[in-house]
């Protein structure tokens, strides 16, 4: 859901500028002031594309808008690091206040990340929110407008994927206390719950059936419940052409409310079914 009118900290002018969008370039240096701006006001979390409402996302449309301007008015931009060349419309970030960025770590200019943030060398795209505590481990990737609560661990590899598009579309939300496995992806606007735990290698898109085992009921498609164990499965399908299985999350153990993430108990939860750490 969302609400362009009432919920953002963000200057109406960007709408205006929306309905003109077609007609925009570098030249237009008012538009680029305006959506400059904006966009800083996403690099300093003074605004997000997204947050949660009484328990549900509610998209900040016009968040989304000027970071898509920005595409519009930025001009192509060379620049430097090192001995590492770049060539781009979008900068990369420059406000760290609090963050330990481990050399290898890339963040764009429009991604917040609060103090406490660890970046491993990693990615972190335009309008990303990352929350204190929280770590990306190492080529872990968080997409444009994603929303990660406090005190989650983003494990080697992982995906976390980006929504941009449509500005109305609800981002991915990683909410606190998550633990997210390795070479996991969770990608087109999923939702983890608060302390669950998902294993390495599941893959959560917004269409993928949630399954708990031990009832061997559907809870939702592409929402991993509050404080459990979710790993990577399939369900078995009849077709005409024969029984093929089709992915699913299966969720495995519920966890107390607040239950700290212990490394060797959670491996021997997975052992008990099957699944690797």
């Amino acid at each position: 859901m969302s609400d362009v009118s009432t919920s953002t900290p963000i200057s109406p002018a960007i709408d205006e500028l929306w309905e003109r969008r077609a007609e925009l370039s570098p030249a237009d240096v008012d538009a680029r002031h305006l959506v400059v701006g904006a966009v800083d006001q996403l690099d300093k979390g003074e605004a997000r594309a997204a947050r949660l409402v009484d328990g549900e996302v509610v998209v900040d449309e016009r968040a989304k808008r000027a970071i898509l301007l920005a595409f519009k008015v930025l001009g192509m931009a060379r620049s430097q690091v090192g001995d590492f060349h770049h060539h781009d419309r979008i900068p990369l970030k420059s406000s760290f206040d609090g963050v330990r960025v481990v050399p290898g770590a890339i963040a764009r200019w429009g991604a917040y990340l609060a103090p406490g943030v660890v970046l491993m060398p990693s990615f972190t795209n335009i309008g990303a929110y990352v929350d204190a505590g929280t770590m990306v481990d190492t080529w872990a990737t968080v997409g444009s407008c994603a929303q990660i609560g406090q005190n989650v661990h983003l494990s080697g590899g992982v995906g976390i994927g980006g929504v941009l598009e449509p500005p109305n579309a609800v981002p991915v939300v990683i909410e606190d206390e998550a633990l997210i496995g390795s070479r996991a992806m969770i990608v087109e606007g999923a939702r983890v719950g608060r302390g669950a735990v998902v294993g390495a290698g599941t893959i959560l898109s917004g269409t993928i059936p949630v399954i708990d085992v031990e009832t061997g009921e559907e809870l939702a498609r592409g929402r991993i419940p509050d404080w459990c164990v979710a790993v990577g499965g399939t369900r078995q399908k009849e077709y005409p052409g024969g029984t093929f299985g089709l992915p699913c999350v299966l969720v495995i153990k519920r966890l107390q409310p607040g239950q700290r993430h212990d490394k060797a108990a959670l491996n021997e939860v997975l052992r008990e079914h099957g699944v690797n750490a």
